[in-house]
């Protein structure tokens, strides 16, 4: 497996097994961009961003527990023990000012973050993903989350690689990428079958611990147009509706819009770095005029 480029990598032991990660510290005072891959993908699903922000941004990636270089890794945590894991880490590298990306169930684990850690995060973007509150779900789609893993192991694993890497993306670079990340779990296809059910089942008890999950920084939220995956366009607008969160929409992007469209992606990550460092600025003029 290819490794990130110019990132040194680094791992973390837990009670279930060992957390790899990538991390590129160029200014300890500057905000590091914190990638969080979705369900079944890796590290590699942000190469794109990862070499736009290249010595530009402190970045931070990670193969989630039982993902990729991540593995073996016992199937015995909550959301909430990943979110801890992650603050740990975070903690270890010295990263302090996090702007946390998540794509899908990266998204999930942002908020599962920031209920726990309200005060410690910078900024929240959601690539293709939806909200934490069980207000917005109904009993049946918990229920089918719940339920997930029969449906992927009795998929023939060719025909689970071509619907899962086309349903993920809408180009050539995109479903080949999504393909190569599922092409870690080729040995054995029950592994892969096994990890969606319990990501799934894992994101349900999530929900129906009925948290809060509000949105403690500024936040942006970011979805494909195409994008195919469950309810994510219609969860996405009423997040929007619901919290004011900005929403921005992806042309010719599916469920990974990011790699989709980087180029866009990147924009609006950029953009939305210069609107958190704007407002940290504001904060610290009036922090310095208050203390005067």
């Amino acid at each position: 497996m290819e490794r990130v480029r110019k990132m040194i990598e680094n791992s973390y032991k837990t009670s279930c097994g060992c957390i790899h990660y990538f991390v590129n510290i160029i200014d300890k005072q500057k905000i590091t961009l914190v990638f969080l891959p979705g369900l079944t993908a890796d590290h590699r699903l942000f190469e794109k961003q990862i070499e736009y922000f290249d010595n530009k941004q402190n970045v931070f990636v990670w193969d989630a527990p039982s993902h990729a270089l991540s593995r073996p890794f016992t199937n015995h945590y909550s959301l909430s023990d990943m979110a801890e894991w992650l603050d740990e880490i975070l903690a270890k590298e010295e990263i302090y000012n996090p702007i946390i990306i998540g794509q899908s169930m990266g998204g999930y684990l942002a908020q599962m973050y920031m209920e726990l850690y309200p005060d410690k995060i910078k900024g929240f973007i959601s690539i293709d993903s939806a909200p934490l509150q069980k207000s917005y779900m109904t009993a049946m789609e918990i229920w089918l989350l719940e339920r997930a893993e029969p449906l992927y192991k009795i998929y023939p694993w060719k025909a689970l690689l071509r619907a899962g890497s086309r349903g993920c993306a809408e180009t050539d670079y995109g479903q080949n990428l999504m393909r190569k990340m599922m092409m870690s779990y080729d040995a054995d296809p029950k592994e892969y079958a096994r990890l969606a059910g319990f990501g799934y089942r894992m994101l349900a008890e999530a929900i129906k611990a009925d948290l809060p999950y509000r949105i403690s920084c500024p936040a942006l939220l970011i979805c494909g147009e195409k994008d195919k995956a469950g309810s994510a366009k219609s969860y996405n607008k009423k997040w929007h509706q619901r919290e004011g969160i900005p929403l921005k929409w992806i042309k010719n992007a599916g469920h990974n819009s990011n790699t989709d469209q980087p180029d866009e992606v990147n924009r609006l990550i950029e953009k939305f770095i210069g609107e958190v460092d704007g407002k940290n600025l504001a904060k610290s003029k009036k922090t310095i005029l208050y203390e005067a």
